[in-house]
């Protein structure tokens, strides 16, 4: 803006000087166009002041160097066009020292015209040509103090743009940060899931192959039938334990059918592994509405139970009951197995898998049992909320 005003004010005031009622003042001429030369140089060099606010120093000499230049255009202006320049008075403030300060100096320059207007010419008032100069002026100073506001108010808004980007950025990098976290936190989530479900489900049924194998083993020589029995046992096992690997890999693929407690555990505790230990079976209450996840964790831990009086305990007889009431499902598996020291640092990894899958569902686990005493677990799993309503 201010260079296109520089050069429409050189070219008026070079035409007056050459062709017009200015010739013969080549002096005048060549000190006009030299002041407005500088004032372009000027305008080139202090462009970048315009991006981002200078200090106060900077900017007040700036703003008086360009005052003093157009003085001296103006004093060796012959047309009258130069007062034009100072239009850029507030204009340039607004920038440098913001919306009050431009209008106060714009109020000041239409000031220092009537001032000027009033000491040269008298009776200025009366002559339309400076009441018509003087309205112009004034016309001219609202539109730049308007242009400068607008481009004050884009400069913010492009500032306020830029800072949003860099937040926009910094959110993208902690959002890919975090989901790279989650990720490996799935990840480590769904291996730890695997290892408690190979533990509770294929290592029950390793268990009970085992012992029947030994029982084959033993009786083969003595007693041919009792070792026949302790092989098909084991060969029951071996397809129980193939139909839970199936179903798992059922699961994984999203092929699931309903799981239900009641059935699972009965097949659990009707598994005939040589009558030792003997289990029986309580169940109060009705199963549905509970999840399959709240269900399979009760599961899972009446199975690690029954693993664990055979491995472990060698108990005589485990009792499985299980009491679902409105708001939580409540497991209860007491053996009279030899029993151990919950302090002693037997916290194996089945005890862990209970423990992280009652926490994962937001219930409780306890485990009582001292030697010679036999162990109670109970494990207490809330129900959901979505499914009590």
């Amino acid at each position: 803006m201010s260079s296109t005003l520089y050069v429409s004010v050189l070219v008026g005031g070079v035409y007056y000087g050459v062709a017009g009622a200015g010739q013969g003042e080549p002096a005048r001429t060549v000190v006009f166009a030299g002041g407005l030369v500088a004032l372009l140089v000027l305008d080139v060099t202090g462009r970048h002041r315009l991006d981002a606010r200078p200090s106060t120093g900077p900017a007040l000499a700036l703003l008086a160097v360009r005052l003093g230049l157009f003085a001296l255009v103006t004093l060796f202006d012959g047309s009258g066009l130069s007062r034009a320049l100072f239009l850029l008075v507030p204009f340039t403030a607004y920038f440098a020292f913001g919306r009050r300060a431009g209008v106060t100096l714009g109020v000041a320059c239409l000031g220092v015209l009537v001032t000027a207007f009033t000491l040269t010419t008298p009776g200025w008032y009366t002559r339309a040509e400076y009441i018509s100069d003087l309205l112009m002026f004034a016309l001219g100073l609202v539109l730049v103090v308007s242009t400068a506001e607008v481009a004050v108010g884009e400069r913010a808004g492009r500032a306020r743009l830029e800072l949003t980007l860099r937040e926009l950025e910094e959110s993208h990098r902690l959002l890919t940060d975090y989901a790279g976290q989650v990720a490996e936190l799935s990840t480590t989530m769904e291996r730890t899931r695997l290892a408690r479900d190979i533990h509770d489900s294929l290592g029950h049924h390793l268990t009970v192959i085992s012992i029947q194998l030994e029982k084959a083993s033993a009786f083969r020589d003595l007693d041919g039938a009792a070792a026949d029995r302790a092989l098909a046992d084991a060969r029951r096992a071996v397809r129980r334990a193939l139909e839970e690997v199936r179903g798992a890999v059922r699961a994984a693929r999203a092929q699931t059918r309903h799981f239900s407690l009641s059935e699972a555990l009965a097949e659990l505790a009707g598994n005939d592994d040589g009558g030792r230990p003997v289990v029986t079976l309580e169940l109060t209450g009705q199963e549905d509405g509970y999840g399959a996840a709240e269900l399979t964790a009760l599961y899972r831990a009446a199975q690690e139970c029954l693993t664990n009086a055979r491995r472990h305990g060698a108990a005589d007889h485990v009792s499985i009951s299980v009491a679902f009431g409105e708001s939580s499902a409540r497991l209860v598996v007491a053996d009279d197995g030899e029993g151990f020291s919950p302090s002693a640092g037997r916290d194996g990894f089945g005890l862990l898998g209970m423990r992280e899958r009652s926490r994962l569902l937001g219930g409780a686990f306890d485990v009582r049992s001292g030697q010679g005493t036999g162990t109670v677990v109970t494990v207490t799993i809330p129900r959901r909320a979505e499914a009590v309503g």
